[in-house]
C-alpha cells in the first residue's frame, strides 16, 4: 500500500475518530487515503482553531486529539494551539505536510524546518524519512503524547514520501501501567500528614485525570482535609463538599490563600507550577511540602519539598486511603470552615443584583452556575473574564470547566466549544469569551453552523483588552490605550446563521441563557459587562483579613 494508506491505518489502530484541520497540496495523498477510512476529517476555517479543537478533544477524552495542516503557513498557524495544548497537558498529535524531499536541501517554495519550529512546543516530533518507518513513528507519537504528563507530539509527512509504496503494517497499541511509589515513601507521607494539625491539599491539573479525582474525594472525606484547586483542577472535588475550598490562582490575596497560610503541611497533588507559581503561596519558602505526582518535583526555591512521592497519582491516593482506613484520623477544620463560609458569602453577594446597561461579572457567573447542570461544560477564553470565572465559577465534576492556564492563549474557547460538543453531544456547552478573544477565531462560527454544533458562546463586551488594562492599572495606577471597536454582534450572528441575543438587564440573563441552550444550532449571547468591578475586586482582596 502507499505510505499515506499505511499512515491512516496506523491512525485507525490508535483509535483516532476525528482529525481537525485544513489540508494543502502536500497533504493530498493523505487526504485521499482518509476518504476510505472511518476517521472523520473535520474541516476548520483556520489551523489555530483546529489545534484548539484537538486540545479540547484530548483534555475531555484522555485520548490524543489530532490536528492537521500543510507546510509553511499552515504549520505556523498551528503553533499557538499546539503550544497551548502542550503546556496545558492535553494529549494531542499534530500532523503537517512537507515539500518533496528532493527540494528540501535548498531554497524552495514554502519550505522551512517545521520539525525544528515545533520542537520547543511539543514533547517529541519527527519527520517520516522512509515509508517503512510510518508505524513506529505514529505509535511513538501517540504513546508519548498520552504518557504522563501528557502533551503534544508532531509528525511531518512529505508529499513524495506519502506516495511511496510500503509493505509495513501498523503496530498494535499496548497498555502501559504507570509505575507506583514504594510503600516506604508513602508511609512517610502518611505519617507527616497524620501528625500535622492543619494540613491542606493543593490540587493541580493532574487530579482531574483518570481515577485521581475519585481517590482524592475519598481521601478528603475520610480525613476532613480541605482541598484548594488550581484553575485547571476545578471539579476535582464537588463544590458542595464541606472540604472544598474552591480555587486559588489570583495574584492578589484571597480568603483561599488564608487556608494555605494557616496550613502546617501543604500536600501538592498533581500540581503544575506553570499554572500558579509557588512564590505566590509560599513567599518565604518555609512551608512543609509533600509533593505527590506522576513526575518528580520541579526545582524552585519556593517549592522545597520535604517528601517526594512519585508515581501514578490515583494509585498513590489509593495507597493513602488504605492507610487511613487502617489508622483513621481527622484534622482541625476550623480554619477551612471559616474560609468556605466567607467564599460562599462572596459568591452569593450579587445573586439578586438588578442592573441595566452593564451587568456585574459576579451576577453573570451566579446565573451561569444556576443554569448549567453538573455535567455541562463551561469553556473560558483568556482575558479579564477568566479571572472572574476562576474565582466565582465552581464545579461539581472534573473537566466541566476548561480554562487554558499554562500557555494561556486567547482564541481558545469558540473552537474548543465545537470540539466539546463533538465529544459530549448530549451535554450543554457554554463558552465565555471577551470581545477581544472571540474575534481572534471568529471564523469558526461558520464551522459551528456547518457541523450543527449545539453550543452557546457568551461574549463579555467591554471594547478593550480588559485584563491588560486591569493589570496596568493595578501596577501603575493608569493604563495605556487598549480600547477597540466591535461589530454589531447580533448582525454578525445572523450573517453566520447563528441565533443571537443581547442582554441589557441583569434580571433577564438566566432566562436568555436557558433559551439559548435549548436552541438548535449555535447561539450567541452578548453581555455588556461592568468591568468597573475589576478595580473594586483588587481593592477588596488587598484588604482581606484572614478569618479565624
Amino acid at each position: 500500500m502507499k505510505a499515506s494508506d499505511l499512515f491512516v491505518k496506523c491512525l485507525e489502530a490508535e483509535g483516532v475518530r476525528q482529525i481537525f484541520g485544513i489540508p494543502g497540496e502536500e497533504n493530498a495523498d493523505l487526504m485521499i487515503s482518509l476518504e476510505d477510512s472511518p476517521i472523520e476529517f473535520v474541516l476548520t476555517r483556520h489551523e489555530q482553531g483546529a489545534a484548539f479543537m484537538a486540545e479540547v478533544w484530548g483534555r475531555l477524552t484522555g485520548e490524543p486529539g489530532v490536528c492537521l495542516g500543510t507546510l509553511g503557513p499552515g504549520a505556523t498557524n498551528l503553533v499557538t494551539g499546539v503550544a497551548d495544548g502542550n503546556m496545558d497537558r492535553a494529549p494531542m498529535v499534530v500532523i503537517t505536510g512537507q515539500a518533496d524531499s528532493k527540494r528540501q536541501h535548498k531554497e524552495s517554495h514554502q519550505h522551512m524546518d517545521v520539525v525544528a519550529m515545533f520542537r520547543p512546543v511539543t514533547k517529541w516530533g519527527h519527520a517520516v524519512l522512509h515509508p517503512d518507518s510510518v508505524p513506529e513513528i505514529v505509535r511513538k507519537a501517540f504513546k508519548i503524547a498520552a504518557t504522563e504528563k501528557p502533551g503534544s507530539c508532531h509528525i511531518e509527512l512529505a508529499e513524495d514520501i506519502a506516495a511511496l509504496q510500503t509493505t509495513s503494517r501498523p503496530i498494535a497499541t499496548e497498555r502501559t501501567r504507570r509505575p507506583v511509589p514504594a510503600d516506604k515513601v508513602v508511609d512517610q507521607a502518611f505519617e507527616a500528614i497524620r501528625s500535622a494539625r492543619r494540613p491542606m491539599i493543593l490540587a493541580g491539573n493532574g487530579t482531574i485525570r483518570k481515577r485521581a479525582s475519585k481517590q482524592l474525594r475519598q481521601f478528603a472525606e475520610r480525613t476532613g482535609i480541605g482541598v484548594v484547586s488550581t484553575f485547571m483542577a476545578k471539579g476535582c472535588v464537588d463544590m458542595d463538599a464541606e472540604y472544598s475550598l474552591f480555587t486559588i490562582g489570583l495574584q492578589a490575596k484571597d480568603f483561599v490563600s488564608c487556608a494555605i497560610d494557616a496550613a502546617d503541611v501543604v500536600i501538592c497533588l498533581g500540581y503544575d507550577m506553570v499554572e500558579y507559581h509557588p512564590q505566590l503561596w509560599n513567599p518565604a519558602g518555609d512551608k512543609r511540602i509533600i509533593h505527590i505526582d506522576f513526575l518528580p518535583a520541579e526545582i524552585d526555591e519556593h517549592y522545597r519539598t520535604e517528601i517526594d512521592v512519585v508515581g501514578d497519582l490515583a494509585h498513590t491516593l489509593w495507597m493513602l486511603n488504605q492507610r487511613v482506613e487502617a489508622d483513621p484520623f481527622r484534622v482541625d477544620t476550623s480554619q477551612q470552615k471559616a474560609v468556605r463560609r466567607d467564599m460562599l458569602s462572596d459568591f452569593a453577594e450579587y445573586r439578586d443584583d438588578d442592573t441595566e446597561g452593564r451587568i456585574r461579572p459576579q451576577k453573570v457567573l451566579w446565573d451561569v452556575r444556576q443554569v448549567l447542570g453538573p455535567q455541562d461544560i463551561l469553556l473560558s477564553d483568556v482575558g479579564a473574564h477568566k479571572m472572574w470565572i476562576a474565582r466565582y465559577y465552581q464545579c461539581h465534576e472534573p473537566n466541566t470547566c476548561l480554562i487554558p492556564n499554562g500557555f494561556c492563549s486567547m482564541g481558545f474557547a469558540l473552537p474548543g466549544a465545537i470540539a466539546a460538543h463533538r465529544v459530549f453531544p448530549d451535554r450543554g456547552v457554554l463558552a465565555i469569551c471577551g470581545d477581544g478573544g472571540f474575534l481572534m477565531n471568529v471564523q469558526e462560527m461558520e464551522t459551528a453552523v456547518r457541523l450543527g454544533s449545539k453550543i452557546v458562546v457568551m461574549i463579555w463586551e467591554d471594547g478593550a483588552y480588559g485584563l491588560i488594562a486591569w493589570k496596568q492599572q493595578t501596577q501603575f495606577d493608569r493604563h495605556t490605550d487598549l480600547s477597540f471597536g466591535n461589530p454589531d454582534f447580533l448582525a454578525l450572528a445572523a450573517a453566520f446563521g447563528w441565533s443571537g441575543h443581547r442582554v441589557e438587564k441583569s434580571r433577564d440573563l438566566a432566562d436568555v441563557l436557558e433559551r439559548a441552550l435549548r436552541e438548535q444550532g449555535p447561539s450567541l449571547v452578548v453581555v455588556p459587562i461592568d468591568y468597573r468591578e475589576n478595580a473594586l475586586l483588587t481593592e477588596r482582596l488587598g484588604n482581606i483579613v484572614c478569618p479565624i
